[in-house]
C-alpha cells in the first residue's frame, strides 16, 4: 500500500494519539505489530475516540472499534477513493487549506468521481452506509 498511497506508517506522532476523538487503522495488525501504540489506541477509546478499523481480517483492535470495514482483499484502494469521494463531494474538507497547500485536488476529485459509496460497497464488499458514516466521521 506504500507504494500506492506513498505512506506506509502512521502520519501523526504516537504523542498526538491522546488527544485524539477519531482514529482510522487500515490494513495493520496494529497490536501484534506495534503493541505500544495499540495501548495508546485504547486509551484513547477509553478515553471517549472512536475507531474505524479497515481489515479483511478480524483482528483484535476490532474488539475496540466502533465500526469495522472487513473489506474485501486488496480492495483499500476503492474504499479509500469512495471515503475521498464522499469528502469531496459534501464539502467535508477546509477549502482554504487546500487551495493554499495542495497541488492536484482537482485531478484527485474528478479521478473519484467514479467511486461513489454504492460502487465502494459492490467491490469492497462493506455497505454503502458504513462508508458514508466513516468519510462523515473521518472529516
Amino acid at each position: 500500500m506504500a507504494v500506492m498511497v506513498g505512506k506506509g506508517a502512521m502520519t501523526n506522532s504516537i504523542e498526538e494519539l491522546a488527544g485524539t476523538d477519531f482514529l482510522l487503522v487500515a490494513g495493520s495488525n496494529t497490536t501484534e505489530a506495534h503493541p505500544v501504540i495499540s495501548l495508546r489506541m485504547k486509551r484513547a477509546v477509553r478515553n471517549g475516540a472512536k475507531l474505524v478499523v479497515i481489515d479483511p481480517r478480524k483482528i483484535e483492535l476490532t474488539k475496540w472499534a466502533s465500526r469495522h470495514l472487513q473489506i474485501n482483499i486488496g480492495t483499500d484502494i476503492p474504499l479509500f477513493n469512495a471515503l475521498a469521494h464522499v469528502m469531496i463531494k459534501e464539502g467535508l474538507y477546509d477549502r482554504e487549506y487546500v487551495e493554499k497547500r495542495t497541488e492536484g485536488f482537482d485531478e484527485l476529485a474528478k479521478h473519484v468521481e467514479f467511486y461513489t459509496p454504492e460502487y465502494a460497497a459492490e467491490v469492497c464488499g462493506v455497505p454503502a452506509e458504513e462508508i458514508i458514516a466513516t468519510a462523515r466521521e473521518y472529516a
